[in-house]
């Protein structure tokens, strides 16, 4: 008897999603499909706004992530302007968006996934959670919420607030940081560097008891792309776009942003409001375009980090693929910690450089002198872009947003299926563990839905079990 499973909605992300697994009349899985149910139309409504406009509106897409909104905006912007942003401005910009690495992989690791990792996949779903977290390891919790207000205060310090803040315009920033900010950054940084050490050890201590986790979430072959330096060094906010495959081939060391869409192109299918990126030059049937972008694709295409601490921890995570890049999307915790680990080291770095603080010249001044800018920079959930395209008024007549949520829609949906076959199939019975383990797949990529479908929240979990007559076999309702 074919059924299908419904997860609706899916726990623990951002936005409105659901999963069906439709299994064949043997009980196996035949396909699974994340859809994402929710649509914002961020896109249609900026044409007809002011350019300048743009950050401001795009950064709120989303309350976790509005940095990294505002920052490609702000670059896109720059674009339209025809301008370079001043050095200082530059710096500044770069300080943000590391503080914003900060707060939303330590939200990722710390209030989403340490959960499942530390109490287990299958453990009781009233504990399986950060309050379940507090209880059983209250030392780690704290340093986990300290390590993220760590990054959102740098972000407030420099916005005015964690949240949506007015700072960066086309041309730069609004304000640079004071002596005495820069000095609260710098005795906060030991203690951000000791949680973040404690979580790596913590995570790698533990590795072993997920050696099949490890096999069966994501771990697929895959293009991989996302920026780097121009020396090949792993880069968040400005570089060149690199493709490596599954073999470890870099088939594109080094492109201009500009030139994106050289590489990348979207599909659509009926069942999802949110698009279906894949890799142009290797076409989009049967899933043979299928890129992923965010920590572990970073990691695998640099050549270095360029941080000491950083640069240690990735030549022991490069082990994981046995002299090919990392497969396994399970790998992502790992690869978010190391990226902490980075970012803070490129904090320490930028507040003792003199010029970060240079409130003389921060912003370029000029008014429209493009027809289009386009904005790319590494979210961390992944590859951004904004594409602006404006009248001689500067007025928006239209926009392109390929967010990094969108991005691995492809793989997040093998993802699905995978995990589906490896502990669904045959089963007589939809366990609260089972689905949690579909559940825990998706959120490895640490999946952003209000910005990929351009609301917010985290609402119980519906599943319905239907017989291949359309006659409701099973249902479970999660409050």
């Amino acid at each position: 008897m074919a059924q299908t499973i419904t997860i609706d909605p899916i726990t623990r992300i951002e936005g409105h999603g659901k999963v069906t697994i439709h299994l064949d009349d043997a009980g196996r899985v035949a396909d699974a499909k994340f859809h994402v149910v929710e649509f914002r139309g961020f896109e249609k409504f900026c044409e007809g706004r002011s350019f300048p406009e743009m950050p401001g509106i795009t950064m709120r897409i989303c309350g976790i992530c509005p940095i990294s909104h505002m920052l490609a905006s702000a670059k896109a912007c720059d674009g339209i302007l025809g301008q370079k942003i001043p050095p200082a401005a530059n710096k500044l910009r770069r300080l943000i968006n590391h503080a914003q690495y900060v707060q939303s992989h330590a939200l990722s690791f710390f209030h989403l996934s340490a959960p499942d990792l530390l109490l287990g996949m299958e453990s009781d779903p009233a504990i399986r959670n950060v309050v379940g977290l507090v209880q059983k390891f209250p030392d780690l919790a704290v340093k986990g919420v300290k390590l993220r207000a760590f990054g959102q205060n740098i972000i407030r310090m420099l916005g005015a607030k964690s949240v949506h803040p007015p700072w960066a315009v086309p041309g730069g920033v609004r304000e640079a940081l004071s002596a005495d900010q820069l000095e609260v950054i710098r005795k906060g940084l030991p203690e951000a560097f000791d949680t973040a050490e404690i979580a790596l050890n913590l995570l790698k201590d533990n590795y072993d008891s997920f050696k099949e986790e490890a096999k069966h979430y994501g771990d697929f072959p895959s293009y991989y792309i996302g920026l780097v330096t121009s020396e090949g060094g792993l880069e968040h906010y400005d570089g060149l776009l690199r493709v490596m495959d599954s073999e470890g081939r870099v088939l594109e060391p080094g492109m201009p942003t500009d030139d994106w869409r050289k590489i990348i192109a979207e599909a659509v299918e009926p069942w999802s409001y949110m698009k279906f990126p894949y890799y142009k030059p290797a076409g989009y049937e049967n899933g043979a375009g299928l890129y992923r972008v965010g920590p572990v694709a970073r990691l695998n295409i640099c050549d270095f980090a360029g941080t000491p601490m950083a640069d240690r921890e990735l030549r022991q995570f490069r082990r994981l693929g046995h002299g090919k890049p990392v497969s396994g999307s399970f790998h992502a915790h790992y690869a978010r910690l190391i990226e902490i680990l980075f970012s803070l080291e490129r904090i320490q770095e930028l507040i003792d450089d003199p010029q970060i603080n240079d409130a003389h010249h921060l912003r370029s001044v000029a008014g429209p002198n493009e027809p289009m800018g386009i904005g790319i920079m590494e979210a961390p959930r992944g590859t951004l872009i904004h594409e602006y395209h404006v009248d001689d008024n500067g007025i928006m007549t239209k926009a392109n947003l390929l967010v990094a949520t969108g991005n691995n829609n492809q793989a997040i949906n093998r993802t699905v299926r995978q995990i589906a076959e490896a502990y669904m199939n045959g089963k007589a019975q939809i366990t609260e563990g089972l689905m949690n383990r579909v559940e825990h797949g998706i959120r490895l990529y640490d999946p952003c839905l209000s910005c990929a479908t351009h609301a917010v929240g985290q609402m119980p979990l519906h599943i319905q079990l239907f017989g291949h007559d359309g006659e409701l076999v099973e249902e479970k309702v999660r409050d």
